[in-house]
């Protein structure tokens, strides 16, 4: 596993998709209010438009992007078929890389250490986002989670992995798979992001849907219109009270220099200070 640069601890309450066809509404969704920006060039593009898409989407990042605290991923088409090879030889081909992949359908940690080896050949400093919708995939999520510290999130694909569970795509049948992507990106210390919630016009079910996933785990849920995004940046937004217990834990763990404290009477241990890091993060973002 090639060691690049360290994981990033900030926000990744919401993101959407900006089709790599219309490099014109890559602004609006910047300006959206939303975490993360997913420029698709995948399920989203059909395979005749795929090529201009590839072109246009990596096009965007010719020029130097704004500080403006919204992550930037590309979504990419599958390692496995001859669109994401195209996609990775664009990418290597370029002298400006976005910053990020989203690689979907990914279902062994090969995968992800072969484009590693091939970002780090060539000098990219991309990091990656691993979709998790295959049933091969969740067999080997914690061995995909471990294949490269380029990694800073794994995505759930409840659409995809729903049509291979040969189960309901809802809460409960999902819920197995759903837990095993928490259980395998807390292990290393990444975020989980839930997959987005497909009926635009029932908010307050996607509201239940996002609070169930924040309190299984997940920093974050998809969204599929500018609308939602409001509701699931509340719903991962941690309150005030939350804030200040975390700037506590950490302001303790400062000034102890030790490997537990003690904060409202309560003991506290070192593994908790990547989620309170997490916290502040958020809490600065929301203020700036």
């Amino acid at each position: 596993m090639n060691q690049q640069s360290e994981r990033s601890v900030r926000p990744r309450r919401s993101f959407i998709f900006s089709p790599g066809l219309r490099p014109d509404m890559f602004p609006k969704a910047l300006a959206c209010g939303t975490d993360i920006v997913c420029v698709e060039l995948e399920d989203g593009i059909a395979p005749k438009d795929k090529a201009e898409a590839r072109t246009k989407g990596l096009g965007l990042f010719a020029e130097p992007q704004a500080d403006d605290g919204v992550e930037r991923i590309v979504r990419i088409n599958c390692l496995r078929e001859a669109f994401g090879l195209a996609d990775v030889q664009a990418v290597l081909a370029t002298d400006t890389p976005p910053p990020a992949l989203m690689l979907p359908k990914v279902k062994s940690p090969d995968e992800i250490v072969w484009l590693d080896d091939l970002l780090t050949e060539r000098g990219h400093p991309t990091r990656l986002h691993v979709i998790i919708e295959t049933n091969a995939g969740l067999e080997a999520v914690h061995d995909i989670a471990r294949a490269s510290s380029r990694i800073d999130a794994l995505f759930f694909g409840g659409v995809d992995m729903a049509a291979e569970l040969r189960c309901k795509n809802a809460w409960e049948p999902l819920l197995y798979a759903r837990s095993r992507i928490v259980h395998a990106a807390a292990s290393v210390g990444i975020d989980a992001i839930d997959v987005p919630y497909l009926d635009l016009e029932d908010l307050p079910g996607m509201e239940q849907e996002a609070s169930l996933a924040r309190d299984l785990g997940f920093s974050g849920k998809g969204s599929i219109h500018p609308k939602q995004i409001p509701i699931l940046n509340g719903v991962f937004t941690p309150d005030e009270a939350q804030v200040a217990h975390a700037r506590r834990i950490l302001q303790a763990f400062a000034d102890a220099d030790t490997g537990l404290v003690v904060v409202d009477g309560k003991l506290i241990e070192k593994p908790v200070l990547r989620e309170m890091n997490r916290i502040v993060a958020i809490a600065e973002r929301v203020s700036a």
